[in-house]
C-alpha cells in the first residue's frame, strides 16, 4: 500500500512538471519511464500512459508554435516590428561571425565626418571620484580668431549631438545647427569664433564608455567613471586653454547644452562675458529625471545590453530603438502631432495591429529606427546620468566641492605613478536599492520642500547662481515644451535676478509661436535665431 501511495506521488509530480514545462517534455517523459521502471512494473505501465499523455501534449506544444496548423476561431497576428528587430540582430550576429578574427564586433563606428581632436595628456579629476588619465575632445570652429582672442563662442551640444554643428570643407555634410552658424546667421562667422565639441562621455569622436582605456587598453565600457556637466565644462576648458583663448564671448547652448552654458558661467565668471542658455535649467527636476530613468531602464533591460560589455557582440540596438522613441515623445509637443497626426492610421483600409499602425506610432517607429545604431548605448546612459546630477544649487556645489578635495590625493599620486588597480570595492562603484520600496509620506510626517510660491527662487540656488551676478544672460524658453517646461527657465531668470544679476533678458515663445516642443531649438530660426543674434550683437 505504501508503495503504490509512493508510485502514486511520483506519477503526481510528473504530471505537474509535464504541465508547467512542455518545452522539455521529451526528456521528462524519459526521466519517468525511467523512475517508474524502477519502482514497479505497476510504476512502469503508469510510466508509459504518461508518456503517451506527454507526447500528445507535446504535440499540442508544437501545434501551438505554428497556430495555422489547427482550427482557430481567429487567424493569428503578424508582428513585422518585432521581425524587423529580429533580423537586425541575425544581420549583426552574421556580422560578428565574420569579424570573428578580429578583436572587433559589429558596433558601428560612431562619428559624423572629419573634425579636429584635441588630446589632454594630463589626467583629468571628475565630481564623483573618477579619474580620466587622459582624455580626447572632438571639436569643430568656424570663422577667424580674433587678434585679441576675444570673439569666441563656445557652443555647447544636446545629449546625443556630435561637434559637427555647421558643415565643413573637410566635411561638407549639414550641421545640427547648419542654419544658426554662418556670415550673416545668429552665430554670424564674420564677427565671431564659434567652437563645438563633443562633450566627454560622448561617442562621436571624445572619450567615453567605448573609448579604449590607457591603463588596460580594453575599452571602458561601464568601468568608465560617472560624470558631470560641469566636468564635460571643464574638459572643454581645457581645450580653450590648448587654443590660448583666455576669455569667451559667449558660452551659448541648448538643451543639455542650456545647462552647460550656465555651468561654464558658473564654474569660470572669470572667462565667459556672457551667456545664453535656450530650453535649458539650473537644476534637474523630477519629470525629466523619471524620463531619462525610463529610458535608461528599457536599454539596460535589453540582453544584448550585458551590462556594458558588448563591444565583441551584438549591440542592445532593440533598448536603443525604444530609448529613443521614450525620448521623441519628450521632445515634441502635443500640438503639434495633433495637427500633424491627429488620430489617422498609416493605413486605414486594413486592419489594426499592435504593431506601428496609427500614423504617431510609425513616426516614433521610424524615429527610434534609425538612430538605433548611431549612438553608443553606454554614451546615453552616462551622458543622461549627468543631466540627472545637474545641480547649480550652493549646497550641492559645496558637497561636490568636499568630494573633489578628499579626492584630489588620488590624482596626485595618478600623477606619481602610483596608481593601483581599481577596487571592486571602492564606495564611488558600489551602490543597493533601499530595503523598502518607497511609501507616500503624508500629514506631518512628510519631508517634502514647502511651496515658497511661484515666483520665489529657492536661496540655495540663489546663492549657487551668485557667481553670474555680471554675466549678462539670455535666457529663452519655449511654453510647447514638456521636458524643460517653461517654468524652468523663468525660475533661472528669476533666480539671477535676485542673486544680483541686473542683466538678464528672459524671452518665452508662446504656443502661438512655435508648436514644435522643446526641439524649437533645432527648427525655429526665426524666433530662437533671430532673438539670438540680436542679442549677441
Amino acid at each position: 500500500m505504501n508503495q503504490k501511495r509512493y508510485i502514486k506521488t511520483l506519477v503526481t509530480k510528473a504530471i505537474y512538471r509535464i504541465q508547467s514545462a512542455p518545452k522539455n517534455l521529451a526528456s521528462t517523459s524519459s526521466t519517468l519511464h525511467q523512475t517508474a521502471t524502477y519502482g514497479s512494473r505497476r510504476a512502469s505501465n503508469v510510466a508509459r500512459k504518461i508518456h503517451q499523455h506527454a507526447s500528445k501534449q507535446a504535440q499540442a506544444a508544437s501545434a501551438s508554435i505554428k497556430p495555422d496548423t489547427l482550427q482557430s476561431s481567429n487567424p493569428a497576428l503578424s508582428f513585422p516590428c518585432l521581425d524587423a528587430v529580429e533580423s537586425r540582430s541575425q544581420t549583426l550576429s552574421a556580422s560578428l561571425s565574420q569579424q570573428a578574427s578580429e578583436k572587433s564586433g559589429p558596433e558601428p563606428s560612431y562619428t559624423t565626418g572629419a573634425h579636429e581632436t584635441f588630446h589632454s595628456s594630463e589626467p583629468l579629476l571628475l565630481d564623483w571620484g573618477g579619474i580620466l588619465p587622459e582624455f580626447k575632445i572632438a571639436y569643430e570652429a568656424w570663422g577667424t580668431l580674433n587678434a585679441t582672442k576675444s570673439n569666441t563662442i563656445l557652443l555647447h551640444t544636446g545629449l546625443s549631438a556630435s561637434s559637427h554643428a555647421h558643415s565643413t570643407p573637410a566635411n561638407p555634410q549639414p550641421g545640427w545647427w547648419e542654419k544658426f552658424i554662418g556670415p550673416g546667421k545668429p552665430l554670424d562667422t564674420d564677427k565671431y569664433f564659434v567652437v563645438c565639441t563633443n562633450v566627454i562621455g560622448g561617442c562621436y569622436g571624445s572619450t567615453g564608455p567605448s573609448s579604449i582605456d590607457p591603463s588596460n587598453g580594453e575599452r571602458y565600457a561601464t568601468r568608465f567613471p560617472i560624470l558631470t556637466m560641469e566636468d564635460m565644462v571643464r574638459a572643454q576648458f581645457r581645450l580653450l586653454d590648448h587654443l590660448s583663448i583666455p576669455r569667451l564671448y559667449a558660452s551659448v547652448g541648448a538643451s543639455m547644452g542650456g545647462m552647460q552654458s550656465l555651468a561654464a558661467a558658473a564654474l569660470f565668471p572669470e572667462r565667459v562675458a556672457r551667456v545664453v542658455s535656450i530650453s535649458g535649467c539650473a537644476r534637474s527636476h523630477p519629470y525629466s529625471i523619471a524620463m531619462r530613468h525610463t529610458q535608461r531602464q528599457v536599454l539596460m533591460m535589453d540582453p544584448h545590453w550585458n551590462r556594458g560589455f558588448y563591444y565583441t557582440g551584438v549591440p542592445p540596438h532593440a533598448g536603443m530603438k525604444l530609448a529613443r522613441e521614450i525620448a521623441t515623445i519628450t521632445y515634441r509637443s502635443g500640438p503639434e502631432w495633433e495637427a500633424r497626426f491627429g488620430r489617422r492610421r498609416a493605413d486605414a483600409t486594413r486592419p489594426p495591429a499592435l504593431c506601428p499602425d496609427f500614423l504617431i506610432e510609425t513616426y516614433l517607429d521610424h524615429a527610434g529606427e534609425k538612430w538605433c545604431l548611431q549612438y553608443d548605448a553606454n554614451s546615453l546612459l552616462y551622458v543622461s546620468k549627468a543631466m540627472d546630477l545637474f545641480d547649480l544649487g550652493a549646497e550641492h556645489r559645496a558637497r561636490i566641492t568636499e568630494l573633489r578635495a578628499a579626492n584630489a590625493p588620488k590624482l596626485a599620486a595618478l600623477l606619481d605613478g602610483k596608481r593601483g588597480a581599481a577596487s571592486e570595492a571602492d564606495a564611488s562603484c558600489t551602490l543597493s536599492l533601499p530595503p523598502k520600496p518607497y511609501e507616500e509620506v503624508t500629514g506631518t510626517e512628510s519631508t517634502e520642500v514647502p511651496v515658497t510660491g511661484p515666483s520665489a527662487p529657492p536661496p540655495d540656488l540663489i546663492a549657487g547662481l551668485a557667481p553670474m551676478r555680471d554675466v549678462p544672460t539670455l535666457i529663452m524658453g519655449v511654453a510647447s515644451d514638456i521636458l524643460f517646461p517653461a517654468w524652468q527657465q523663468r525660475e533661472v531668470a528669476e533666480t539671477l535676478r535676485a542673486a544680483g544679476n541686473g542683466q538678464v533678458t528672459h524671452i518665452e515663445l508662446g504656443e502661438d509661436k512655435s508648436q514644435f516642443g522643446h526641439d524649437t531649438f533645432l527648427l525655429d530660426l526665426e524666433n530662437v535665431g533671430g532673438a539670438m543674434g540680436r542679442w549677441l550683437g
